[in-house]
């Protein structure tokens, strides 16, 4: 296989207007692989760090020059000359570089880069389609290859559209019967059904981080109902063609042990908003429910499980943030029957697929994510059909940081086909 002979980083903008990290990697026979990390908006403490240059005079601090001095002067050196195809031993040898548990000497961001533009570059070099050079890497028994179905982010709300709604998204998500070319149909026309809806009713169409809409609506329940109403006049039923979802995002809800939304006029205990959750989903009936509590809230996850996982899928995300160990204490605790994978909370693609077959072992469903300041990278499309995920989240239907990814997975549908 082709070895590393060049590596280069730039300093580039994400969709968010801020800067990020883009590597190329040039392997001996001419393969590129070019590949960028994209930042997260509502961030968990347990995540994997980004390195940031903290001068105010660039960017307001959030330049990544020094990140980029790391891939130029530690990673580069060290990895330069190694077989492509060996993703483990490469990812091996960054992580050893970092000698941290969450990259904080070389950043999540610089690593990330790194390990996902060496991946493209071997599958460009053996004449794969990512999707399926990355599938070299997983335990393939019993693991159908197979398109995820799409969950739709069509409102914004918490840090993703400041002064909008409490809950972070209003998720769509068509029945996994449907094909994933029908389902992007399905997710376009809730889309635009919801815009029209909310300008007949004089409510703002701006748009949040992620593409979806950002009413400013009373409450969390105002804006199931209008999306509900959304839907019904595409002549699609909920609960056999599409299906509702939230992600919380409760750690930006949670103070002093307590969660405060705009529905109720107190806060609320954990029992409380459980028993919230569960007046919802009896109105609504929940598919999907993501970071419903703080992701230091174990015993409450645990009694959320208990309470819905019969009817919701209870997804951690803050909760397990891409972690092993945190995933582990999950497990433990019986707290959730999903997680959301996104690489750059852990920093390298070979780290990346590791927790998704801790988790698919577990019998989680594996739910792959996008974040808030996304790239036009279209990496995880590959990704989440190379491990067969059961759903993806990238966002609104609109948006070229969005669509790109969607548009990549129409184009792997056709090529899954032709196999």
């Amino acid at each position: 296989m082709a070895k590393i002979k060049q590596i280069a980083a730039r300093e580039i903008l994400n969709a968010k207007g801020q800067p990020a990290i883009e590597t190329t990697v040039i392997l001996t026979d001419g393969a590129t692989g070019i590949a960028s990390s994209p930042t997260g908006t509502s961030v968990g403490k347990y995540e994997a760090i980004e390195i940031r240059d903290n001068d105010p005079k660039r960017f307001q601090g959030l330049g990544v020059l020094n990140a980029i001095l790391n891939i130029e002067e530690i990673i580069t050196p060290s990895i330069l000359g190694m077989d492509a195809s060996k993703q483990q031993e490469i990812d091996k040898k960054i992580i050893e570089l970092d000698g941290t548990s969450n990259k904080g000497r070389l950043g999540a961001n610089a690593t990330l880069s790194v390990s996902m533009a060496v991946a493209k570059a071997a599958a460009r070099s053996s004449v794969l389609p990512l999707f399926l050079y990355l599938r070299e890497f997983i335990k393939k028994e019993n693991v159908p290859l197979k398109l995820p179905t799409p969950a739709f982010n069509v409102i914004n709300g918490g840090k993703h559209a400041l002064g909008s709604i409490d809950f972070q998204e209003f998720l769509v998500i068509p029945a996994s019967s449907k094909s994933y070319s029908e389902s992007l149909i399905m997710g376009s026309n809730i889309y635009f059904s919801l815009k029209k809806n909310l300008e007949t009713n004089n409510f703002s169409t701006l748009i949040g981080d992620e593409g979806g809409f950002s009413p400013n609506l009373a409450t969390n329940q105002d804006a199931l109902l209008i999306l509900k109403q959304s839907i019904e006049t595409t002549n699609l039923r909920i609960g056999f063609d599409i299906f509702l979802g939230l992600d919380v995002a409760s750690d930006n809800l949670y103070a002093e042990q307590k969660y405060h939304i705009k529905d109720k006029s107190i806060a609320l205990s954990t029992k409380d908003m459980i028993a919230f959750y569960q007046l919802i989903n009896k109105d609504y009936h929940l598919l999907y429910l993501e970071d419903g509590l703080s992701e230091d809230d174990l015993d409450g996850w645990t009694q959320l499980c208990a309470t819905l996982s019969k009817e919701t899928l209870i997804v951690g995300d803050d909760l397990t943030a891409t972690n092993p160990y945190r995933l582990q204490i999950a497990l433990d605790k019986k707290a959730l029957t999903g997680i959301i994978i996104k690489p750059n909370q852990i920093g390298t693609v070979i780290e990346t697929l590791a927790v998704v077959e801790m988790a698919r072992q577990a019998g989680l469903k594996i739910i792959v994510s996008h974040r808030s300041g996304e790239t036009n990278d279209d990496f995880i499309a590959d990704f989440a059909v190379a491990v067969s995920a059961d759903y993806v989240k990238f966002g609104a239907p609109a948006r070229g940081e969005r669509v790109s990814k969607y548009n990549r997975l129409l184009q792997i549908e056709r090529q899954i086909k032709s196999l």
